[in-house]
């Protein structure tokens, strides 16, 4: 007898019947009535709304069990695709156990990777060989660097890393050369010849017998639009297809699962609008919203019921992501314990923030809670610092999840070698990191010239730049070149002891260069390390020269802990999706911050329905309890600005939360609605359409603390621990303006502030 969960490459259909000798397992078992349904409706397509926690991974591999056992597919018939290798692994283990077979073959996997399964056997029909080669991220950029040097596009006014993103945005909508029309975003780049670049990249891969990852379902798409017997063979192929999340996927991913479904309909997508937070990566939460318009007659089937999260945890998150206009509904719900409301605190300063969260985490690992099961969770990068130097302080182990801690960034240690260049000159390994940093031409054959005289004569790299460039060793451009950078060097040494520091650190970043570059840097990332720069030039302010914070720097990066220890988790929000915690915090609750100010300018309502649907996420991570902090002030790029609780906090219903005041702290977003910023140099603005001047919330602190009259007056001479004496020039509203002897005119909160 022919064993029924045999490949083959043209599998005759089976017809809905337990295959013979194969007893059905009780897989059924402990399933809910919304995961049932998601199982058990296999005809037509059917949408799956899973909230967060939900169990929708057992619904999916239990639902392709199903499909299988009972006999309405052979394995060769079904097609299910997931985001990342991660998830198509555990997929395969899970669908492995419950049918009691070795499933490697099966069509189960990333896009990418049953995207370029089709190429191969297809790849002549799109110009390619059937072995082609899969370029990484570096060799796409090398290439595309080629081949701008050889159509002279000026790489310092147009990056090629910024063409490669515009590039990549374009696969992302399923968009070859030809069909990328004069109003698509990007085209302007390179004067206007973006696409003629683009033409031309993609004619070199072929060439090289190549593709790279967005190639590998743009291709596709060519190939199904180009030769519709080869579509239609695998949709005859495809009986039945699964998508997890599917609220993830991109236009081109859409168009690829909805050509492939209409042979059968039989498509089963798994998602949850809710999390959709992957924009600016290219995902669209339409996709999901219209699933019932490309798709008539579907079933939508909501998961709902919780088994992660407490249930104040669960109303709280319900109730603010009720809010957002773009959702199909649904409400998460749970049989457990109520447990306890979410904190909502507030705190005087982005300081005191990370100490509150310290004595928490201390607090609950005295009660026995593991580290491992604490994380904090921000908007920004740029916001891990304060809580990584608390926790070095405390002597809690850390760990940074999907990106190096603060101090390895790489804008950060190229600013930081730009420093130790300042208060060290004789530093030949921060010299050789930004000789380049960023890019004036100095190439590698230069840098080896400097090398060579440096190891002959035993002298620092910059003193043998020195001597070489009075002589003709070094073409005169990079003689030029490298004559200004030390130039800049020694004008930046001697402001060292006529400016602040901090003030000559964003100086440094700004003529340098390294500021502008990066806001010349359209990839996504890009915001994010000038972010993260603005905070390195917070962190300087607080210490009292430059060595020393050098100095602090170097330790810093020196307590690494044993890998293996219990350790808190550190990493955004972004980073978060899909993993779980029994204490969660969530710092940063404010305007500008939370929602993100970039995200408000640039995507307006749809913007902050995405900043509302990722406070949803990081609410819905934790199993058991839940903190919300906000401060009533941050120094942002040396600058102190008062700061709005994020208004997403007024969302959350009264009946799940517990606030908690702070020293100092503002009201909540209803009290007031001002943006209290100057703006300053950060280019912040926390922006909210109703301005008027705040009203204390006096259940959250004390009011007199703030509304009464400044103990200083005009003239007095007052003492300050950073900036030491000096003489109030002006009061308002617990701001002070002093004249310092030693640091110049400084705008500074009274708190900070003391008579000699």
């Amino acid at each position: 007898m022919s064993d029924p969960f045999e490949l083959t490459d043209d599998p005759a259909p089976m017809q809905g019947n337990a295959p013979p000798g194969i007893g059905a397992p009780d897989y059924l078992t402990g399933l809910n009535e919304g995961q049932r349904a998601a199982v058990e409706t296999v005809e037509g397509p059917v949408l799956v709304l899973a909230g967060a926690g939900t169990g929708k991974t057992r619904a999916l591999t239990t639902r392709l069990a199903h499909i299988l056992v009972q006999g309405f597919a052979h394995p060769q018939e079904m097609l299910a695709v997931t985001f990342t290798n991660k998830a198509a692994r555990e997929m395969k283990e899970r669908v492995g156990q419950l049918v009691e077979r070795d499933v490697e073959g099966w069509w189960i996997g990333t896009f990418h990777a049953l995207g370029a399964r089709i190429l191969r056997v297809h790849a002549e029909l799109v110009g390619l060989q059937s072995n082609f080669t899969i370029l990484d991220a570096d060799d796409q950029l090398r290439l595309l660097k080629q081949i701008c040097q050889a159509e002279d596009v000026d790489d310092k006014r147009w990056p090629a890393r910024t063409m490669m993103g515009v590039i990549q945005r374009w696969k992302d909508r399923g968009l070859t050369p030809d069909k990328v029309s004069d109003i698509e975003e990007g085209v302007e780049h390179a004067d206007g010849r973006a696409v003629e670049l683009y033409q031309i990249y993609q004619d070199r891969l072929k060439v090289l017998n190549a593709a790279d990852f967005g190639d590998l379902l743009l291709h596709c798409l060519t190939l199904f639009q180009t030769a519709p017997d080869v579509l239609k063979s695998y949709q005859q192929r495809f009986r039945y297809i699964l998508v997890d999340e599917y609220q993830d996927t991109n236009v081109a991913q859409y168009l690829w699962l909805r050509l492939l479904a209409q042979g059968y309909k039989n498509i089963c997508c798994v998602g949850d609008d809710d999390q959709s937070i992957y924009s600016w990566r290219g995902a669209e939460v339409g996709n999901i919203l219209r699933f019932e318009e490309d798709f008539p007659g579907a079933r939508v089937v909501r998961l709902e019921r919780n088994y992660r999260s407490t249930g104040h945890i669960l109303g709280a998150a319900s109730g603010l992501i009720a809010n957002n206009e773009g959702r199909l509904g649904k409400t998460l719900w749970t049989e457990d314990d109520q447990g306890e409301r979410v904190v909502v605190q507030g705190v005087w300063d982005g300081q005191e923030e990370a100490r509150v969260v310290g004595d928490e985490i201390e607090n609950h690992q005295r009660k026995d809670i593991s580290l491992r099961d604490m994380a904090v969770l921000v908007r920004a990068g740029f916001q891990m610092r304060e809580f990584e130097e608390r926790l070095i302080t405390l002597g809690v182990p850390y760990r940074i999840i999907g990106g190096p801690r603060f101090y390895e960034r790489k804008e950060i240690r190229d600013a930081i070698a730009y420093l130790r260049m300042v208060v060290q000159p004789a530093d030949s390994l921060a010299f050789e990191r930004i000789v380049n940093v960023p890019k004036r031409g100095i190439g590698e054959a230069t840098v080896q010239v400097i090398h060579g005289l440096s190891r002959v004569a035993a002298i620092p790299l910059a003193e043998a730049t020195a001597q070489l460039i009075e002589t003709d060793e070094i073409k005169p451009k990079q003689r030029k070149t490298l004559g200004g950078l030390l130039d800049d060097f020694e004008r930046w040494r001697g402001q060292l002891s006529t400016m602040n520091h901090a003030d000559l650190a964003a100086l440094i970043l700004d003529e340098s260069g390294y500021m502008d570059a990066l806001r010349m840097d359209k990839s996504p990332e890009a915001a994010g390390r000038v972010e993260n720069l603005k905070e390195l030039v917070v962190a300087i302010e607080e210490f009292e020269t430059l060595p020393a914070f050098l100095e602090h720097v170097s330790l810093v990066m020196e307590n690494e802990t044993d890998a293996s220890q219990d350790k808190v988790s550190l990493m955004t929000l972004h980073g978060a999706k899909g993993l779980e915690f029994d204490l969660v915090f969530l710092p940063g609750w404010e305007e500008g911050v939370f929602p993100h100010q970039r995200a408000l300018d640039e995507g307006g309502h749809k913007g902050l329905e995405e900043e509302r649907r990722l406070a949803y996420v990081g609410i819905t991570r934790a199993r058991k309890q839940a903190y919300i902090v906000h401060a009533a002030n941050r120094r942002i790029y040396n600058q102190w600005q008062s700061a709005l609780p994020s208004r997403f906090i007024d969302e959350l219903p009264a009946e799940h939360i517990d606030r908690r005041g702070g020293r100092g702290l503002y009201g909540s977003q209803r009290d007031f609605g001002g943006g209290l910023s100057d703006g300053g140099a950060s280019g912040f603005a926390f922006a909210h359409p109703r301005r008027r001047r705040p009203v204390i919330d006096a259940e959250a602190f004390d009011v007199a603390a703030v509304n009464r009259p400044s103990r200083f007056s005009v003239g007095q001479r007052v003492f300050h621990q950073k900036f030491g004496y000096g003489t109030i020039l002006h009061s308002d509203g617990g701001k002070l303006e002093i004249a310092f002897e030693k640091a110049g005119t400084k705008k500074v909160m009274e708190n900070f502030v003391e008579e000699p």
